[in-house]
This record gives C-alpha cells, sequence and structure tokens, in this order.
C-alpha cells in the first residue's frame, strides 16, 4: 500500500511539473507576442515620432502689466516638452516702449523666480490646458515655494535723466 502511494505521489509531481513547464512556456509565448505588438506599433508610428524633446505643451496668459495700459496686451508663453523642459517667454507692453523676458525651466521647474502670470502659463502648459489661460483660471500648484507677487511695472517717465 505505502509503495502504491509513492508511485502515487510520483505520478501527481511529475503532472505537476508537466503542466508548470506548459504554463510557463506559454506565458513566455504570451511576453513575444506582445513584445512583437509593441514593435510593429512603434514602426507604425514611425521613427523619431515619440521624441520627449519636442516641445508638446503650451500655454499663453494675456493680461495688463502696466496699470496705465489696458486691453490684455502684455502675455506670458510657457512651451515646455514631455519632460518638463522648456522656456517661458513675457512680453511686457508699454505705450512707448516693449521689454521682452525669456526664463528656463527645467524639469518642469523655473531656475529663476516667475511672476504670477508666468507661473500660471507654466502650470496651465504642464496641465496641458491649451494655448490660452486666463489669469482667472484655478489651477494647482506645484508644490513650488510661494513667491509674493511681482510689483506691477510703472510706465517710465518722460523725465530726462
Amino acid at each position: 500500500m505505502l509503495v502504491a502511494l509513492a508511485i502515487a505521489g510520483l505520478v501527481a509531481g511529475v503532472a505537476g511539473l508537466s503542466v508548470a513547464v506548459v504554463a510557463h512556456n506559454r506565458v513566455n509565448q504570451v511576453v513575444e507576442e506582445c513584445a512583437e505588438v509593441l514593435r510593429r506599433r512603434l514602426q507604425v508610428a514611425g521613427p523619431g515620432s515619440v521624441d520627449a524633446q519636442a516641445l508638446r505643451d503650451l500655454a499663453i496668459v494675456h493680461y495688463d502689466a502696466l496699470k496705465e495700459m489696458s486691453g490684455h496686451r502684455s502675455f506670458s508663453l510657457a512651451l515646455i516638452n514631455a519632460v518638463g523642459d522648456g522656456v517661458v517667454i513675457s512680453s511686457i507692453i508699454g505705450r512707448t516702449e516693449t521689454r521682452t523676458y525669456a526664463k528656463v525651466v527645467r524639469d518642469g521647474h523655473p531656475t529663476e523666480p516667475l511672476s504670477p502670470e508666468e507661473n500660471q502659463a507654466l502650470r496651465a502648459a504642464r496641465l496641458g490646458k491649451g494655448p490660452i489661460v486666463s489669469m482667472d483660471d484655478p489651477l494647482p500648484d506645484f508644490g513650488a515655494a510661494a513667491r509674493p507677487p511681482r510689483p506691477r511695472l510703472s510706465e517710465p517717465s518722460s523725465a530726462t535723466d
């Protein structure tokens, strides 16, 4: 009787190992099929079609930077790529002059302090909010330290220096 149980156990063990080998081979086959599907999809997309360095997200915020100017002529434009690198460009429009600033963005964070309008444009670009954003749109902060608002620029005086 013990010999019969030992033989039955041996047969069950061999059967279990056989099932495990078949299952292992099937898993490898499924993994290879999935990898082939991914390779085909990447080939269809074409080489270079997924470029993490390409500027892909943008947002622009129009505002009145100078109290003497109205009509939301000033703007801040954020352009960033898939990894969060890019630039924020701001143009302050006055009656007699225009000032333009460019600030670098690395990993989604500015390398120098941003004005509230520039910060709004950057946050909107990171969220994919589209090209035009209002300063009134509520957007979450990404953990950047709170900065005091930048004072509004005044129009240059016409007095000679």
